[in-house]
């Protein structure tokens, strides 16, 4: 009887851890289910171009009370017959080019300078010591107060361009990963040493993929403060020698006194930064959380 006791109890014993560890993996194993296109349409798609439209109206409306002089506030339609000419023209394409590929080259470069720079800073202590303030207040320094130096320094060329670019960006980017870095679990940092990877191995295996989320954030930051720095930078040191880019384009409406252009330069510089946050940021954001359990749906 006592046999047959010991033998029930440990089997109930048995089934219970079996029971618990089949409930941690469960715990473990985040189920990704594809979202429904029709679902997409409806949470992601239709929330914008409703709020899009609600802006139009809002401003045709005030268009029509007359709410200020016609040449301050333009309708709509004259902003797309803005458009539609540029568009005719064949300029509309050239101008964004011009805008995107310096700002992408610059972002590229800066990201090349301020990766390392933010982990000699994270893991360094002299070094963030020494020049850990500057970085941060090379960030809250407004980038167009630059432009009078790098145009003396440098002349009125791309290079002054990449200039206030990378004085823009590299601090945001920098200090985004030193942010991740300290974030990271402490542990992680012990397992890492304790299975050999240390030195850059450490930092490429351990100290990069957790601190991925600041890393991200300082990334997206600093291609934020390259457009701006940019823009910035076009309208400033306009030059025909430097080409039409949307912030000379802004510049030019201004000087003719063109408040269609103007409006419509300020619109495409608004698309470019959603277009880019749309379209990279946000699948980076998603699978970043996706690959750390932090979200279920595809």
């Amino acid at each position: 009887m006592g046999s047959t006791d010991t033998t029930t109890g440990a089997t109930g014993k048995v089934d219970d851890l079996a029971g618990l560890e089949a409930g941690l993996d469960a715990l473990d194993a985040v189920q990704v289910r594809r979202t429904p296109v029709r679902e997409v349409l409806v949470r992601k798609v239709l929330p914008p171009l409703v709020a899009v439209a609600l802006v139009l109206a809002v401003w045709q409306v005030l268009v029509w009370a007359q709410v200020t002089d016609a040449y301050k506030l333009p309708p709509p339609a004259a902003v797309w017959d803005s458009l539609a000419t540029m568009w005719l023209q064949g300029t509309l394409l050239d101008v964004l080019w011009t805008s995107v590929s310096r700002a992408l080259l610059g972002f590229l470069m800066a990201l090349a300078i301020g990766t390392p720079l933010g982990l000699l800073v994270a893991r360094v202590r002299f070094v963030r010591a020494a020049i850990g303030p500057i970085l941060s207040g090379l960030q809250s320094l407004p980038s167009v107060a630059w432009v009078a130096p790098a145009v003396l320094w440098l002349g009125l060329n791309d290079s002054m361009m990449y200039a206030v670019i990378l004085l823009g960006a590299v601090p945001s980017i920098a200090n985004g990963l030193v942010a991740g870095v300290d974030q990271v679990p402490p542990l992680f940092l012990r397992a890492g040493r304790t299975l050999g990877a240390t030195g850059l191995r450490g930092a490429w295996h351990i100290v990069m993929p957790a601190a991925l989320p600041g890393y991200l954030a300082g990334l997206k930051q600093g291609w934020a403060f390259s457009w701006r720095s940019l823009m910035a930078a076009e309208i400033i040191a306009s030059s025909p020698d430097l080409g039409l880019g949307l912030g000379q384009l802004l510049e030019n409406g201004r000087n003719n006194i063109d408040m269609p252009g103007i409006f419509l330069a300020i619109l495409l510089i608004l698309l470019v930064g959603i277009a880019v946050d749309l379209l990279v940021f946000s699948p980076l954001e998603r699978t970043v959380l996706r690959r750390r359990g932090l979200m279920t749906k595809g």
